[in-house]
């Protein structure tokens, strides 16, 4: 099982304390308890319920989808105030290198989101041999843009581009991905804010808060240590005041720490790597991970799963995020909502 483990790779009461503005409005704080932007209408109603010793008949399925439109929502309410009170709009520039199919659907469908709620966009594709040089240019063009609010660099880079210098050079103000070591810095020291909280970490929290997941006190399980999700989804569970064990490729007996957790996390793109019996019964699952695994049966020729086994898990969990419709839609509301937040702090719009 350990050998197993070892190939992942490194990838491979119910509020937070901290009082963080709702989505839509800024600037972001990370007070004490962090208040969901809308609970559901009814409690968590599935599983066994380990904070009440209470058995229920099935499993709670937390959706992403009403989350995500809500939130939509609410954003696109704040930028018709913004644009009739002051005549300005977001902007958000997407920097996107060589020819991935999945980061050109990736940012299709954020270019989709921006449009539907009002913050324009710009978008520069570059060719895969691209020079590091040619990157930093355009994005320090993008840092010195006052139209500009926010700026992604699709990731995965090509090889030859170093990452983390590319990360660097976006200006933290407009770090709209929250991946720059400022905000990153920022989000894992006590008594620090952050001025953006990655979106899909920020996404998890949210769905859990939605649905009435306690987290305080809670063992919280983050199965992956990936800047983009893992790493900062368990420094964002720590201000949450849960107890928080990070898994990776040279974690021993990974599956005997998950089937201790209340709340399991996972990001390692693996289908189906977290079985049933890793779970402990009553537990909450929020699958992260987004994976093409091929269907013979399905019109495309493949199908989206996560990295928990959905079928096995739904029978032994009490609340668990589909794979799709689950984190995902969360995550792109939170770019938005982000989007915002960095446009009201430019232009100190309240």
């Amino acid at each position: 099982m350990v050998g197993f483990w070892h190939r992942l790779g490194t990838k491979g009461k119910a509020l937070y304390s901290a009082t963080l503005s709702p989505p839509f409005s800024s600037p972001l704080t990370l007070p004490h308890i962090w208040v969901p932007t809308q609970t559901p209408n009814r409690p968590l109603s599935s599983g066994f319920h380990r904070a009440t010793g209470q058995t229920r008949s099935a499993a709670e399925i937390m959706s992403g989808k009403p989350i995500a439109k809500d939130i939509k929502l609410r954003v696109a309410a704040e930028i018709s105030r913004m644009k009739a009170a002051i005549g300005r709009l977001p902007g958000l520039a997407m920097v996107l290198v060589g020819y991935r199919e999945d980061s050109h659907a990736y940012v299709h469908i954020k270019l989709k989101a921006c449009n539907e709620v009002g913050i324009e966009t710009s978008i520069v594709q570059l060719p895969q041999d691209c020079t590091q040089d040619r990157l930093i240019d355009v994005v320090s063009s993008f840092n010195s843009n006052p139209s500009v609010h926010g700026i992604i660099v699709q990731l995965p880079l090509p090889e030859h581009l170093d990452e983390e210098t590319i990360i660097n050079f976006v200006s933290p103000e407009k770090d709209v991905d929250g991946f720059h070591p400022l905000n990153m810095g920022n989000l894992a020291l006590r008594g620090r804010e952050p001025l953006f909280i990655p979106c899909a970490p920020k996404a998890c929290i949210e769905l859990l808060l939605r649905y009435r997941v306690e987290i305080i006190g809670k063992n919280a399980v983050v199965i992956g240590r990936s800047k983009i999700a893992g790493l900062s989804t368990s420094l964002l569970l720590q201000r949450h005041h849960a107890t928080v064990s990070t898994l990776h490729s040279f974690t021993n007996n990974p599956e005997q720490i998950i089937r201790r957790a209340d709340i399991v996390v996972s990001d390692v793109g693996i289908p189906n790597i977290v079985r049933c019996d890793w779970l402990m019964p009553g537990a909450v699952v929020v699958d992260m991970g987004t994976n093409s695994v091929k269907d013979p049966n399905s019109p495309r020729g493949f199908r989206t799963t996560g990295d928990v086994c959905y079928e096995e898990a739904i029978k032994v969990v009490s609340a668990i995020t589909p794979v799709p419709g689950g984190v995902g839609p969360v995550v792109i509301s939170m770019l938005l909502s982000n989007t915002l937040d960095s446009a009201k702090r430019a232009y100190g719009f309240t």
